[in-house]
């Protein structure tokens, strides 16, 4: 066993027993599990949203876009900037009327909003359904970061196993106390490696940051730059469009938000947040580092860029400290994945259709579901297939089908009923679900509008039908409403 593969091992049992440990002089009951009692401060909200930025996708997906994609790539930088601004007013109010109703689940706001427990299975289905591809992006990423910081003595079939098992104890005995004290670990050591690669390696192979654009663009010209076609500057803007707008909307994001103390805390977090992202610019620069030393990567092959160069250029420990890194990246958003699906299942699927079921019952369930969760995403890890950013884009779309109906609901007069909610959700969600299979695009459809329109992410094009659908069937329910309630009144 070599030395990197010692210090993976280490710190992936440090993550076990920080996580395990949590749980001390708590008692788990399902507020406790899944919202932390409602009591994280400033410093623990950040480490969890942040926690949400840093995952494998950033450390080996931002990368291996910058590898394979180029310009392109920055997409990544804006639209965590974006969501952030808005978090400043959206959050506390998000935070403020969970508060008062006691929720502890993402379905268990719109289910209080409008009124409709039906509401919250389908919203509960379109979250387990989007965070499967995103749990499986950490799997996968776990995988390829044990298996190349091991230099193979580890195959990516059994480091994902193990890393499954590793997070399904720790979740099932702490839930998010478990995620909040390992992502204390994950950010301090990720902020550490990130730096220090993407500021050496450009000065180690290239002599500093413009001499290894200049390089680069020699050997590619137009590479750093939005191409005309394709991932173009429309589709550039449509892409943060979407996933700024349904930045918050994944269910695990959206139930951390319960957990803080107050919700000016959302207010602080909002104006040191967007700063954090500047920290994803040096995984782009690993990445274009990696172009010219470590050619020839195609495919999913892109996303090994960063560790392929980081082998190439330190001693097996140093190696191992990285590897270590990115282990972390996976398993504290791989926990949150986890928990979140479970509550999602057991308070909002299964309590609508047992409602005798007690609260301690609901809580031994989600427990339990979680090894079931994390079974079904190591079953479409092992099929393969997509690099990280496309699984990530493809779970964006689904999630943000959930913001027309959320941003709705916190206006003083929503004229959103819960038939319109229900409405704009499925068929922005069917839209979403037929353009992935049938790997259409708005150039298949429309071959002979303009390229700037054909180029626009099919995830916006899914929310345009969802919010005419939203209006439609709102405008003709509300209508039908009034008019029962006047024959009432007659």
């Amino acid at each position: 066993m070599n030395i990197s593969l010692v210090i993976i091992f280490i710190f992936l049992a440090l993550s076990i027993y920080l996580g395990v440990r949590a749980r001390k002089g708590k008692d788990m009951d399902l507020e406790q599990w899944t919202v932390g009692g409602r009591g994280f401060g400033t410093i623990f909200v950040f480490l969890l949203m942040a926690g949400e930025i840093y995952t494998t996708f950033t450390f080996l997906g931002g990368s291996g876009w910058a590898y394979g994609k180029g310009g392109p790539t920055y997409y990544i930088t804006a639209y965590g900037a974006l969501a952030y601004i808005m978090s400043y007013w959206l959050l506390p109010k998000i935070w403020r009327y969970a508060k008062e109703n006691n929720l502890m689940s993402q379905p268990d706001f719109f289910v209080s909003k409008y009124k409709s427990p039906y509401l919250g299975v389908l919203v509960s289905l379109v979250g387990v359904a989007a965070v499967i591809p995103y749990l499986v992006l950490q799997l996968k990423g776990l995988g390829s970061i044990v298996s190349e910081a091991s230099y193979g003595m580890i195959s990516p079939t059994f480091a994902i196993w193990i890393g499954a098992i590793s997070v399904t104890v720790y979740v099932m005995i702490s839930g998010i106390h478990g995620s909040a004290w390992t992502a204390a670990l994950k950010d301090t050591m990720i902020l550490i490696v990130v730096l220090f690669l993407g500021i050496y390696l450009p000065y180690h192979y290239y002599g500093g940051f413009q001499a290894m654009f200049e390089a680069v663009d020699k050997a590619k010209p137009g590479f750093l730059q939005l191409p005309d076609k394709g991932l173009s500057v429309s589709w550039f803007n449509s892409t943060v469009l979407l996933t700024a707008l349904g930045f918050y909307m994944w269910p695990h994001t959206f139930g951390s938000i319960y957990s803080a103390q107050n919700e000016n805390v959302f207010r602080r977090n909002a104006i040191i947040m967007p700063l954090y992202q500047l920290v994803l610019l040096f995984v782009f620069f690993v990445g274009f580092a990696a172009i010219l030393q470590v050619p020839g990567l195609k495919g999913t092959d892109a996303d090994l860029s960063l560790l392929k160069l980081t082998k190439q250029s330190f001693d097996p420990w140093l190696v191992g400290i990285i590897g270590a890194a990115g282990l972390l990246t996976a398993i504290v958003p791989g926990s949150m994945i986890l928990m979140a699906s479970a509550t999602l299942i057991s308070k909002n699927i299964y309590k609508v259709f047992v409602p005798s079921a007690e609260e301690k019952q609901i809580a031994t369930l989600a427990k339990y579901l979680v090894p079931v969760v994390a079974l079904g995403a190591l079953y479409f890890t092992f099929q393969g297939g997509n690099t990280l950013v496309a699984l990530l884009l493809m779970g964006y779309s689904l999630v943000t089908q959930l913001f027309p109906a959320l941003v709705m609901s916190l206006t003083k007069t929503n004229f959103v009923t819960k038939q319109g909610a229900f409405a704009g959700i499925l068929s922005g969600v069917a839209t979403v679900a037929y353009v992935t299979i049938s790997k259409t695009t708005v150039g298949t459809l429309f071959p002979s509008l303009p390229q700037s329109i054909q180029d626009l992410n099919v995830g916006v094009i899914a929310l345009v039908v969802n919010i005419v659908f939203l209006v439609v069937v709102s405008a003709a329910t509300r209508k039908a409403v009034a008019e029962s309630q006047k024959e009432i009144i007659a």
